[in-house]
């Protein structure tokens, strides 16, 4: 079972105050003399611990950067990120039914998504211990934030993807910074076996979230919500859920709050309860909590539209599951037409997401319905990433445009005809006095021109 109490005691192995300690065995290693990813003794993962633990006031500055001293460097490889949007979502709150909702909008990250965060930090640590080849395996956000980070600092990098299952948007990012692309006849976790072979081999430093690493730089999420939250409404939030798929943002958090209860920044009971979403076609991690399993159970078959949470075998899950019982959260599982629904609904309030970032809100919302959560919780629903990551979904979420002869006359037309997209418009606007939460009339942030030219294109 996994060991994750942070000590005072702090071993030979360390490094200016940094150190990795293994959560399985207790064995620790100094940070930065070798690669490893997991314990040299038992295979189990390994968690960057430090001697001194920051408080909120000794954070300046702004972005990820800003939390240097909770961090292994002063800064990283940075291009900047963090520093993102805690959005206010009143007709979400009112419809769902909660004291307070408020959206972290990950997708505001150079690349528009949260992977960013730890790709700062991981490749400045490659830059450390030497290494000039870039390597991991993704569903498609980490490929992105990997090419670009990779880039930034001069190095080669190597993607697997898992054939036909990556957003455009994404496969288009990794392709622009010049990334090598190798697309693997397999789902994301077996890409992940074999981008771990490369790296045992030497060949390549592996930037997946089994790096210890790169959930620092995520952790910092956490610090952001608990700051910017904390100054709109004088407390910290009861809960966070947000949407799973390779469980490191779980972790991360986690480790975020056990080290800010560690330095006295906050109590234990201050702690959010950390609530886990995934997709119904892809969900181990709520299958482990129902169950009461102390780890995961590898789904070999798995299948959801959201494809960032498309992954059947969370490597993360170790740390993460006794995140989400410890905070007294919990985990549940969505249908796709669950969170397409979502995505609509923030869409609703003019924020932009991909579908495995709204797996939150459908989180919320089914927790809400069952009780589970409470009226007067005030809640952060994490999104992930942005919605121009996936405009195919986002363009069958959205309204079709509506071809129109080039007149006004026949736009006036059209708009008043009865069986319109405007005379069903003007019903929701109607309808809206009642239920504020109607669907978007242009999925948030999603270009025109996108549409144009797709609907074009089929003509």
């Amino acid at each position: 079972m996994a060991d994750l109490e942070l000590t005072d005691d702090v071993p030979p192995a360390a490094d200016d105050g940094v150190w990795l300690a293994c959560i399985e065995c207790g064995e620790t290693f100094a940070p930065f003399d070798a690669i490893r990813y997991t314990c040299d003794d038992c295979d189990g993962l390994l968690e960057v611990r430090y001697a001194d633990l920051p408080t909120f006031d000794e954070f300046e500055g702004s972005g990820v950067w800003r939390y240097n001293a909770a961090l292994p460097f002063e800064e990283g490889v940075t291009l900047p990120e963090g520093d993102t949007p805690l959005h206010r979502m009143p007709r979400l709150e009112d419809d769902i039914g909660v004291g307070a909702l408020r959206v972290k909008h990950e997708g505001m990250n150079p690349t528009g998504s949260f992977k960013d965060r730890g790709m700062t930090v991981g490749v400045r640590v490659a830059q450390e211990v030497g290494v000039d080849r870039l390597a991991c395996a993704s569903t498609g956000n980490t490929s992105a934030a990997l090419a670009a980070y990779g880039a930034r600092g001069g190095m080669e990098t190597l993607v697997l993807l898992p054939a036909g299952k990556v957003a455009a948007g994404k496969i288009a990012q990794a392709s622009l910074h010049r990334a090598r692309i190798l697309e693997v006849d397999g789902n994301f976790d077996q890409c992940l076996d074999i981008v771990q072979d490369l790296a045992s081999r030497g060949e390549a430093y592996l930037l997946n979230s089994l790096n210890p690493f790169r959930l620092e730089g995520q952790k910092t999420i956490g610090l952001e919500i608990m700051e910017e939250f904390y100054a709109d409404h004088g407390e910290y939030p009861d809960r966070i859920v947000l949407p799973v798929g390779n469980a490191g943002n779980t972790a991360a958090l986690y480790k975020c709050f056990r080290e800010l209860v560690k330095a006295g920044a906050i109590t234990e009971d201050q702690v959010p309860k950390l609530t886990g979403v995934q997709a119904d076609g892809a969900a181990p991690m709520v299958e482990a909590i129902e169950e009461g399993y102390e780890d995961t159970r590898r789904w070999e078959d798995v299948e959801t539209r959201a494809t960032a949470i498309r992954i059947g075998n969370p490597v993360n899950a170790p740390k993460a599951l006794p995140g989400i019982r410890e905070t007294g959260g919990t985990a549940v599982a969505v249908s796709d037409e669950e969170i397409t629904e979502a995505q609509r609904d923030i869409a609703g309030e003019g924020v932009g997401v991909e579908p495995a970032s709204a797996a939150s809100v459908a989180g919320l919302r089914k927790l809400r319905r069952e009780g589970v959560v409470e009226g007067d919780e005030s809640v952060v629903c994490l999104t992930t990433g942005h919605l121009l990551k996936d405009p195919d979904a986002a363009a069958e979420a959205g309204n079709a445009p509506e071809p129109v002869e080039n007149s006004t006359e026949a736009v006036l037309e059209l708009i008043e005809e009865p069986s319109s997209v405007g005379k069903r418009v003007r019903q929701q606007a109607a309808k809206a006095v009642d239920s504020p939460l109607v669907p978007a009339l242009v999925a948030g942030g999603l270009g025109l021109a996108y549409l144009s030219r797709k609907f074009r294109s089929k003509e």
